[in-house]
């Protein structure tokens, strides 16, 4: 299987009871921002730069339990900010646990050894951990040296403690696709579960906009992006590939990712602001969603990114014969857990001035090897052994 059985049976049995109650607007994954503190000021990162003015806001657990019951998504995204740094992430992801939710923690990975010990591993639960390229690479997009082998360690210390891990990688005009694959390659090693991509979008409140690619430039990408990738247990779905790629078009759902914060509800999108509702109905009621989209909204021009166009392709948007068959085979085609579990990584790889790959994801900025890699370990290590990496 491609994600856990769990998730698929869920997001299935969702779907069906919305198809027979007759909604038509609805979520599939919230967005939950508990707050917009961060870490890193990462190049392509709006979020930091919007919400300058109110950077120390921060939800309780009780107004982010009040959200997540009032938008009744099945899969929830923790994230921000970055969301290892809420007080009360372990309560929190509990919590939302309780209620037969999946949850996707999207993190930079820095602080999944610190805080390990705040989670319980189950098929629920995902650390989902952005990773923009290798070493060199990364910790250019972060604008901060060592992020790269931090979020590695966190990785290995959640792996080895019977985590659940999946990477997202943002997809920008210079990325090397070729670079991206030999990540995947790495991360199988180290037993990931599955890797996300989608392209980067210009946020108003990123000053670079050089990094960001049009439309035509995204479908050029994803082509070469499918070509050597697809090998992977990639878990973006096919159809929105078929849409990055250009082989069909989509209209933005963007009421299927809706996003909750410390300012309330985000509209129109997780990328741009217009207002803010203070209850999640009247978000799907007031939002004037025809005025959005490509061809109604200049910002919306070269936007293809998985906030808005994932819901479109699961929601069956533009359907064609076979869509279900296609979603079906790709589901059960997958695998997770890495093609190389249990398996040392290769240590006999080098690093050019690229930031290409060494076999360990550690470089001593020369291109030399700093640290051999060790065999991945079992999900049935003992705690002693997980308390030893962390």
């Amino acid at each position: 299987m491609r994600v856990p059985f769990s998730l698929t049976a869920s997001m299935t049995g969702y779907l069906a009871r919305k198809s027979v109650s007759g909604d038509k607007k609805f979520p599939l994954v919230m967005m939950l921002e508990p707050l917009h503190a961060c870490n890193l000021t990462c190049t392509g990162c709006g979020r930091i730069r919007e919400y300058k003015s109110t950077i120390n806001e921060i939800l309780t657990v009780e107004e982010c339990l009040k959200a997540v019951d009032e938008c009744g998504a099945p899969i929830v995204s923790i994230c921000g900010g970055e969301p290892m740094i809420y007080p009360e992430i372990g309560r929190l992801t509990s919590e939302i646990l309780t209620r037969k939710k999946h949850i996707y923690l999207c993190t930079n990975g820095m602080f999944i050894r610190k805080h390990l010990r705040d989670f319980k591993p189950t098929s629920r639960l995902f650390f989902n951990v952005h990773l923009d390229g290798l070493e060199k690479t990364h910790d250019i997009c972060v604008e901060r040296d060592g992020v790269f082998r931090e979020a590695i360690d966190g990785i290995k210390a959640a792996k080895a403690a019977g985590f659940l891990v999946t990477s997202n990688t943002t997809i920008y005009k210079e990325t090397d696709i070729e670079e991206i694959a030999e990540l995947f390659a790495y991360l199988q090693t180290l037993g990931v579960d599955g890797h996300m991509l989608s392209p980067a979008y210009s946020y108003a409140a990123v000053m670079t906009k050089e990094i960001f690619m049009s439309r035509d430039e995204i479908r050029e990408k994803f082509r070469q992006a499918s070509q050597l990738l697809e090998r992977y247990n990639i878990v973006t779905s096919p159809i929105y590939m078929e849409f990055l790629r250009g082989e069909r078009e989509l209209m933005c759902t963007a009421w299927g990712n809706p996003t909750y914060n410390p300012r309330g509800w985000k509209g129109p999108c997780y990328l741009m602001t217009d207002a803010h509702y203070p209850t999640f109905k009247e978000f799907i009621e007031t939002v004037p969603w025809d005025k959005y989209g490509r061809g109604r909204d200049p910002r919306c021009e070269d936007c293809m990114v998985h906030a808005g166009y994932e819901a479109s392709a699961v929601l069956g948007g533009n359907k064609k014969l076979g869509d279900t068959w296609k979603m079906l085979s790709w589901t059960v085609s997958g695998k997770m857990g890495g093609i190389l579990k249990g398996k040392p990584a290769p240590a006999n790889g080098k690093t050019n001035g690229n930031g290409h790959h060494n076999g360990n994801g550690h470089s001593n900025g020369n291109g030399n090897s700093t640290r051999t890699s060790k065999p991945a370990t079992p999900v049935a290590a003992q705690e002693d052994e997980v308390f030893r990496i962390l």
